[in-house]
């Protein structure tokens, strides 16, 4: 029994070449393949061949094979390519006790469109579906964390694909999938999905398409125009 190899913790984060690709992963790559061809480095069967498999790419591990023989395909950014996020919150951090239950028993619930997304979402679903769509939520705060349990049931997760999203959970006789990702921004909310299903399905994956343009902006946002016009008033009665 090699004791060195079981005494290692398991790192349960994720690689960088394991997370999904973004559109902009693979228009960075399209990018570096057109130089390439413009420089004579490849032809064009060559480009048209690599192009066609970028496109068709789900990894960011599988984009670099089409330029790992590029010179451009081993320059390092200044910075991380990736805003690493932890796997879990830390113990404590957040509340027990949920902001937001949606519930369906024999029935549908659906939470979608402009809605406040507080620290802990409850979802559940007995002989039911349950949609949580936060492509169009404000987020309040960077952690969220997303309770789903399916019971002979659906429980469908979507969120802005430009944030960070992991899961943990299972099933028997059922489906738990969670497509993990990490933002590219530091500041980009996180959502935490701790699912279980009993011959039902638990899915969380982002919609294409839908970003969250300004990270809490909103609310720092509100605050400073609160703020600003605190001070004009202050400014008025003084006299200023």
């Amino acid at each position: 029994m090699d004791l060195k190899k079981h005494a290692q913790p398991a790192d349960t984060a994720p690689r960088p070449a394991d997370l999904r690709a973004s559109d902009a992963d693979r228009d960075r790559v399209a990018d570096i393949l057109r130089d390439a061809l413009a420089e004579g480095r490849l032809t064009a069967e060559e480009h048209a061949e690599r192009v066609e498999g970028v496109l068709h790419t789900k990894t960011v591990g599988e984009l670099d094979v089409f330029i790992r023989d590029l010179p451009a395909g081993h320059e390092r950014p200044a910075g991380p390519a990736y805003a690493s996020a932890p796997h879990r919150p830390p113990p404590g951090s957040l509340p027990a006790d949920a902001d937001t239950s949606v519930v369906a028993v024999f029935s549908s619930a659906v939470r979608r469109g402009r809605w406040r997304a507080g620290r802990r979402v409850h979802a559940f679903a007995v002989f039911g579906s349950v949609e949580i769509d936060l492509s169009e939520a404000v987020f309040e705060y960077q952690q969220v964390v997303i309770k789903a349990v399916s019971v002979f049931g659906d429980v469908q997760i979507r969120v802005p694909e430009n944030v960070s999203l992991r899961g943990t959970g299972g099933s028997v006789l059922g489906n738990f999938e969670v497509s993990t990702m990490d933002s590219v921004q530091p500041d980009a909310p996180v959502i935490y999905v701790d699912g279980w299903s009993v011959l039902g399905n638990v899915e969380a994956r982002p919609r294409r398409g839908r970003v969250v343009a300004d990270i809490l902006g909103r609310v720092r946002g509100t605050v400073e125009r609160a703020q600003g016009k605190v001070d004009r008033k202050l400014r008025e009665y003084l006299g200023d």
